[in-house]
């Protein structure tokens, strides 16, 4: 019964199975019929596809210009009718339509380009071509035609060859509604080449304030081909413009350049006059300037060598006096600030007082600066970090902080590394400006000189500084270095960083040579030339285009002697001497100035009474006595 009931039960799911099985089979069949005749219009579709661009390139070769515009416009009536949510099918026509639109300009193209060069004379059979092929050839003549009239406006093109071109192409077809009205206006066009020109000269120097002026003086005088022409490019730049320019005057405001971000958002108000950013910035701009006026007299030029930043080690009772005199505190550079600013002096830039266009011939400029103020040019000296200034409490380097500000570092009486924005004058400087926007006259800030011994910004930037480095080390009874060249790149990489950032910020910077020569004054031509080519090649190279020389101790080189016409010859256009009475003087396509050295040594100068107050700048921890 078991085996018989087995047997039974088997058989039934045999029947079963049987059922599922034909439906199945049913099911697979419809849809391999589905799939055949799907893959069967596929197929023709894709053939249909496939022979229409070989059909219609086909058909232009044999020049059955009819039966080419019937396969053109037979797939531009199926785009027409096709069901918007039908995508990928109307893309599909659309790009067919775009290539034999494409077939069709190479062909025209050539012709064109051949009527402009060479003086082609269409043969009849072009002519036929171009006639019979209807809109696809009117609408690249017509393009054509107009690139032509804007080739004339801008000077790339005679007006003869103008005239030509559209002598060989007007009595074709239609192409004459396109071609009259820009003939009548030839001359208009003419006339107005030179102020296109102009206009198109500044925007591709980037002046796009100056092109867009231009290209409205234009657009108001001329109608037609012309002014459409400028209010197009009008519109192109303003588009092109307004960003980068929006960002480089609000980088105006952030870096104090108040007098140059009032003319860049003066001048945006005129092109974009219902921008509230622009006011706004405006606004921001002229509330930190005031009258400009010609200056006409004496330029104070002051000097400091890198500050005492820890007095606490300078006025140990192990360091000498004469040695911590060369220096001031930054708390003394802070106070001859505020004595400075008191007193109603403005920071200039030097390069501001010459043109220096032309490297041959330099040109005076008239200074100007706030009414009622008085100009004021600060340099740092030689801002290397010898290693033998340590002991007096002077910073080890530049680095930069969280902000990307260039701070001091410095090893303070406890042996603690501290860095901060107070511990150089880079940064009093910076932060006294940040306070009194109105004590920089647009931005300038100061000049950093720098030499090549021992390193630049206390970074070993070269082969040649890693003996002078471990003479200087080793004198101090620190620790000597070995920088691998992978280190010595870090190095440099880092001290372009932050020149980068300091040049960003107003500063400028100059050369007081290589090897910081003492006596520059009765030194040799040959080894001035040696050490200006390592300058230029191992420091110079991380500052970019560096036009000031300032020399070592004050002993300068007549501008006239064959020594100096080399420094000129390499760029170097403004010379900084010595001496504690502001004093310049233009000569033979130089500007030397006199710059008065500040330290603890010649605070007390006379000459010095109408800066500061002695007695109010000097640090209390210098323990100097009181006078009776």
């Amino acid at each position: 019964m078991t085996v018989f009931s087995s047997e039974y039960h088997v058989g039934e799911d045999d029947r079963k199975g049987g059922k599922d099985y034909y439906t199945a089979a049913v099911v697979c069949a419809i849809m391999l019929i589905i799939l055949g005749v799907t893959t069967f219009f596929i197929g023709r579709k894709n053939a249909y596809e496939k022979d229409t661009i070989p059909s219609f390139e086909a058909a232009i070769d044999e020049g059955n210009y009819s039966e080419a515009l019937e396969i053109y416009r037979g797939i531009q009536d199926e785009v027409l009718k096709a069901s918007p949510e039908n995508q990928e099918a109307n893309a599909t026509k659309l790009q067919m339509l775009d290539d034999m639109q494409n077939i069709v300009r190479v062909r025209v193209d050539s012709l064109c380009d051949r009527i402009i060069s060479n003086r082609y004379v269409l043969t009849a059979s072009d002519i036929n071509f171009l006639n019979s092929m209807k809109e696809l050839t009117s609408s690249v003549v017509s393009e054509r035609m107009y690139s032509i009239c804007e080739d004339f406006l801008l000077g790339n093109i005679e007006k003869p060859v103008v005239m030509y071109f559209f002598d060989q192409l007007s009595p074709i077809g239609n192409f004459s509604a396109t071609a009259n009205p820009l003939l009548r206006e030839l001359d208009f066009m003419e006339t107005a080449t030179g102020d296109v020109q102009t206009a198109e000269a500044a925007y591709n120097e980037g002046d796009y304030i100056a092109a867009v002026k231009k290209y409205t003086q234009v657009d108001q005088n001329y109608d037609g081909f012309v002014g459409d022409y400028c209010y197009t490019r009008i519109t192109t730049i303003k588009d092109l413009m307004y960003e980068p320019m929006m960002a480089e005057g609000e980088h105006m405001l952030q870096t104090s350049k108040f007098y140059s971000a009032e003319q860049l958002f003066s001048d945006l108000a005129v092109i974009f006059p219902e921008d509230e950013m622009i006011k706004s910035n405006l606004l921001t701009a002229t509330s930190y300037t005031s009258e400009v006026k010609e200056y006409r007299g004496p330029i104070e030029v002051i000097c400091v060598r890198s500050l005492i930043a820890d007095a606490d080690i300078a006025f140990s009772s192990r360091i000498r006096s004469s040695e911590t005199g060369l220096y001031l505190t930054t708390y003394e550079f802070e106070k001859i600030l505020e004595n400075l600013y008191e007193r109603d002096y403005v920071l200039v830039d030097p390069e501001d007082l010459i043109d220096a266009s032309d490297p041959t011939f330099l040109l005076e400029r008239n200074l100007r600066v706030p009414k009622g103020k008085k100009p004021l040019i600060v340099v740092i000296e030689n801002l290397q970090y010898n290693a033998s200034a340590y002991s007096y409490g002077t910073c080890r380097r530049l680095v930069l902080n969280d902000e990307s500000q260039v701070c001091g570092e410095y090893i303070n009486y406890a042996g603690e590394t501290v860095v901060g924005r107070n511990a150089e004058a880079i940064g009093i400087l910076d932060m006294f400006v940040e306070k009194h926007p109105d004590f920089t006259y647009d931005g300038a800030k100061g000049i950093i000189s720098v030499s090549g011994h021992e390193s630049v910004f206390g970074y070993v930037i070269s082969e040649d500084e890693v003996d002078d480095r471990n003479a200087a080390l080793s004198a101090a009874n620190m620790q000597q270095i070995t920088p691998t060249p992978e280190e010595i790149q870090y190095n440099r990489d880092r001290v372009t960083e932050i020149a980068n950032i300091l040049s960003d910020n107003g500063w400028k910077f100059a050369n007081c040579t290589y090897d910081y020569i003492q006596d520059c004054t009765n030194t040799e031509k040959q080894v001035l030339i040696d050490d200006t080519e390592k300058w230029l090649e191992q420091v110079g190279s991380l500052f970019g285009e560096v036009h000031m020389l300032v020399y070592p101790n004050g002993n300068y080189i007549p501008g006239t002697d064959d020594r100096a016409v080399y420094y000129k010859n390499h760029g170097f256009r403004i010379f900084f001497g010595g001496g504690a009475s502001p004093y310049y003087t233009y000569g033979d396509n130089y500007l030397y100035l006199d710059r008065a050295m500040m330290s603890y040594v010649t605070l007390k100068r006379k000459v010095y009474e109408e800066l500061f107050d002695y007695h109010d700048i000097i640090d209390p921890k210098r323990g100097e006595p009181e006078e009776t």
